[in-house]
């Protein structure tokens, strides 16, 4: 079986590539391909990738490529993980946010809107050559971001052998997990709503409810991402939040800590990735790998442990550290695998994937792609029947959703009504003038990757 990456030149390579080459042999994947545009970033980030492959499983033929086609070629399944622009786009879509005294965060934030913009269209090509070269039943795991916004919009392109992928879900479980001294297959969640912005309605641990006993532990508030909520809230809405519903239950906060921070989350990755590439560029890393994978650590650590810290004030206390050998559950990369694992063995199992909405969640249009608990079976994944939910969860859901509609919508059409419209109606932006002052500043922007919208 051939699986490939789309993307494998960025600074997470490493971990995608020792997920996969752990389950190598159960998952019968004998290629692996990373491609990237960047051959300077490949050549270091996929060198250092390849290097952790060959030490967990040498049999893996692994290829390095920076031409798409043949990396897709006769591909069972893809993982699309992009930043068309690089580290400095970010910071200039987060920073014009910023400057009209909105949020900005590159997913949840009004800058989604742009980084999409600049995705859709190379992801739309990426899609066609695997229509053409990959195999007919070829699945494409999608984790670039927003992924709420691309993965509608590549459904809405007709892309339906397209999921959204995202490990903040299966993350925070994995978290409870080492709370209860679990293993983590032992607790499952019941999740819905969109990507970054879903509700676990239920947590289990071996078949036994514990969300109530979680939303009362104050361990929990200290050892997992609900540090981010207070307890009041949880109590209030009766079920643990995704992360990143933190910059809509405290925009003010999020916003006052970014303004006040000396710098932005975006503004943190581009500085420590260009030093980071800037040491591991002078290091001969085919040779001399230790001390590569020594300046890697060193540098991941930094931005791991400041993750979400200039937005909520909170930083992780537990040091960060990076072994290649021991096993894990395998970040985004390991929901993609869960899927293939599930679908090899012909059986059924739950996971957490953005796919349709169907007849799931009421009050969402069926292809509303929604991220939520599923079964994957053998037909494919279908997605577990919530019906009728809570009508607060439910209204800031649907908010989303109608932006996430309408900036596809405009980018699909290239319109910038659609696009002041999506924007205007975004809960954290909520007004017309700064919608349309917003998405001029984005068109000139990305102007060199997006043409002419009228």
């Amino acid at each position: 079986m051939k699986l490939t990456v789309i993307g494998g030149g960025g600074v997470r390579s490493m971990f995608l590539a020792k997920s996969i080459a752990q389950k190598a042999k159960t998952l019968n994947i004998s290629e692996l391909v990373f491609m990237d545009n960047d051959e300077k970033k490949l050549n270091i980030y996929g060198t250092m990738a390849k290097k952790v492959s060959n030490l967990l499983c040498p049999e893996l033929n692994f290829i390095l490529t920076t031409d798409a086609k043949e990396a897709v070629k006769n591909a069972h399944y893809v993982i699309t993980t992009i930043r068309v622009g690089g580290d400095k786009m970010r910071v200039k879509d987060e920073r014009i946010a910023l400057d009209l005294g909105l949020l900005g965060q590159e997913t949840t934030g009004a800058a989604g809107l742009s980084f999409a913009m600049r995705s859709i269209s190379a992801l739309a090509k990426y899609c066609e050559l695997i229509k053409e070269y990959a195999d007919p039943n070829c699945k494409v795991f999608n984790f670039t971001n927003p992924a709420g916004v691309v993965s509608q919009t590549l459904r809405d392109m007709g892309y339906d052998f397209t999921y959204g992928i995202c490990d903040a879900p299966s993350g925070m479980l994995n978290s409870f997990a080492k709370l209860y001294n679990a293993d983590e297959n032992a607790v499952r969640g019941e999740v819905y709503g969109l990507n970054h912005l879903s509700y676990f309605s239920s947590i289990t641990l071996d078949g036994r409810e514990i969300m109530g006993e979680l939303i009362e532990k104050d361990e929990a508030y200290l050892k997992t991402d609900m540090r981010y909520f207070e307890k009041e809230l949880l109590k209030e809405r009766g079920c643990v939040l995704n992360e990143y519903l933190y910059y809509f239950y405290y925009r003010e906060k999020a916003i006052a800590n970014i303004l006040k921070a000396e710098k932005t989350r975006g503004e943190q990755i581009c500085e420590i990735n260009e030093k980071m590439t800037e040491e591991l560029k002078c290091t001969d890393i085919e040779n001399d790998f230790e001390n590569a994978f020594k300046i890697f650590e060193y540098w991941y650590g930094v931005r791991e442990n400041n993750y979400m810290a200039s937005e909520t004030g909170v930083k992780k206390q537990t040091p960060w550290h990076f072994d290649i050998y021991q096993k894990d559950s395998g970040g985004y990369a390991g929901v993609a695998l869960k899927f293939i694992e599930i679908m090899q063995n012909k059986g059924s199992d739950t996971m957490i994937l953005c796919l349709p909405n169907g007849d799931a969640i009421d009050g969402l249009k069926p292809d509303d792609v929604v991220e939520i608990t599923c079964d994957i079976t053998p037909n494919g994944a279908i997605a577990h029947h919530f019906g009728k939910v809570d009508e607060q969860n439910l209204e800031l859901i649907r908010r989303v959703k109608i932006y996430e509609r309408l900036a596809s919508k405009a980018i699909r059409e290239k319109s910038i009504q659609s696009a002041v419209e999506a924007l205007t109606l975004h809960p954290l932006v909520n007004s017309y003038s700064l919608a349309k002052e917003l998405v001029q500043k984005y068109i000139e922007l990305n102007k060199d990757y997006i043409g002419e919208w009228k």
